[in-house]
């Protein structure tokens, strides 16, 4: 029997590497500085959440690491539990863990920690789909075997998150599994129907009783002026803190949005204070940082090895691209409202954790890259 050829381990891409330590350590800088206001009034620390940002970043690190060493094809074979362990976390939410902060269901309360469960979903969904999409192989066109399972597995991802009452994130969700679809071959025809299903979710999901507050948002982001005190206000204090920030900025540290009048101001609204602090070249740096971040990610997913690195590589791409893009729309006013984070710079230790380990995911698929060899199929597509 022909031995199989083996794939020589390279070093970890280290573009991906050095831009995702600057966005952490840059995020670290501006949560301290975002948040000191906050903490010195909630905390009588200045510092109380940069500390704890510094500690799930740490964290974040070591996972980062672990998962660059391990080998990203056993995420294969252990994929349908991976998804069920997400699932269950998701559902644990209306459980006597489950903890309701600012009206939504979203987070687990452990006692010495809380847990966000849509960012296990999302990592969890990335893997699981990019199992899925691998397996099918040539029969991801086909309607039936492919199109229907797809969207169904999409649908359910999508909805465990919404049913959180987190739409930013559920169109983040929707959007990332869209794309790797998209990588795997999905046929141009379904692309209409995909859209089509968005709106009709979308237009559901601002205009169902209950959810007025939705659709207030999407009115309010035609001209957030028109309500300035009210639901406009952080639209606008966001827009103040970019304009006044100019080219260069009013200097680190020196924000006066952060001084409450920008809520989430270290959060969700973080690259507000960015634009305020840093000025237009410092947004365009952070901007840069996250292209090419980007890049390499979709250099790396098009030089897997294997099918499933290359929906694995896309997924977790498209996951910090779409993400991304939809908080800085936010942040700007391109887009209606909606509480989602920044990517490795926003407060917020689930996140920031499961970022870095998804990153560490894809520096290992970097490490087996084949490039302009095509030939050499690992075992994993078997």
């Amino acid at each position: 029997m022909k031995a199989r050829k083996k794939t020589k381990k390279n070093e970890p891409d280290f573009l991906i590497l050095i831009t995702t330590t600057a966005l952490v350590f840059l995020g670290i800088i501006m949560v301290y500085s975002a948040s000191w206001p906050e903490g010195t009034v909630r905390f009588e620390n200045g510092a109380y959440f940069a500390t704890r940002h510094i500690f799930w970043a740490i964290v974040g690190f070591i996972g980062m690491m672990v998962m660059m060493n391990i080998d990203y094809t056993i995420w294969k074979r252990f994929s349908p539990y991976i998804y069920i362990l997400a699932i269950v976390l998701g559902l644990l939410i209306w459980s006597p863990m489950g903890m309701e902060l600012k009206g939504a269901r979203r987070w687990l309360n452990f006692g010495f920690t809380t847990f966000m469960p849509s960012d296990a979903i999302k990592l969890g969904s990335i893997i699981f789909f990019a199992s899925f999409l691998a397996n099918k192989k040539d029969r991801v066109r086909n309607f039936f075997h492919g199109a229907i399972p797809a969207f169904f597995y999409m649908g359910l991802s999508a909805v465990l998150i919404y049913l959180q009452k987190d739409l930013g994130t559920t169109i983040v969700m929707a959007g990332t599994m869209g794309a790797m679809f998209f990588v795997a071959g999905m046929h141009l025809s379904l692309i209409a129907v995909f859209g089509s299903l968005g709106y009709i979710f979308f237009k559901y999901a601002i205009s169902s009783e209950g959810n007025e507050y939705r659709m207030a948002r999407v009115l309010m982001f035609r001209d957030p002026f028109q309500d300035r005190l009210g639901d406009g206000w952080q639209l606008v204090q966001s827009l103040y803190a970019l304009g006044s920030g100019g080219i260069l900025g009013v200097g680190l540290g020196q924000s006066r949005q952060k001084f409450f009048y920008i809520p989430e101001s270290y959060n969700d609204f973080i690259f507000s204070i960015i634009g305020e602090e840093l000025g237009l070249v410092g947004a365009v740096f952070i901007l840069l940082l996250y292209t090419i971040l980007i890049y390499r990610g979709v250099i790396t997913a098009i030089n897997a090895k294997d099918l499933f690195g290359c929906y694995l590589a896309s997924g977790i791409t498209a996951l910090i691209a779409i993400q991304s893009f939809v908080n800085i729309a936010v942040v700007t006013s391109s887009i209606p409202a909606t509480g989602i984070t920044l990517p490795l710079i926003s407060f917020g230790g689930t996140s920031l954790v499961f970022v870095m380990a998804g990153i560490g995911i894809l520096l290992n698929i970097s490490r087996y890259s084949i490039k302009k060899d095509r030939s050499v199929i690992d075992e994993g597509n078997n």
